[in-house]
């Protein structure tokens, strides 16, 4: 691991248990999927870009998608 992806991985955790609280507290399950991977993908990603990709992903995912 170098600096890049640890910081990344903090970023994309910190944002992911913001959604978790959020969705928890709203009784919304896909913010709350979301973060929790959010929290949990940076540590099987090894790619710098892939992560980036994959957490912007996941942080827009709640925006566009309403059920």
């Amino acid at each position: 691991m170098d600096t890049a992806s640890l910081l990344w991985g903090l970023l994309f955790g910190s944002v992911g248990l913001g959604y978790f609280i959020y969705g928890k507290n709203q009784k919304a399950l896909l913010p709350a999927l979301c973060g929790v991977a959010l929290m949990v993908f940076p540590y099987f990603v090894s790619s710098i870009w892939l992560m980036v990709v994959v957490g912007a992903g996941l942080m827009a995912l709640p925006f566009f998608v309403r059920f």
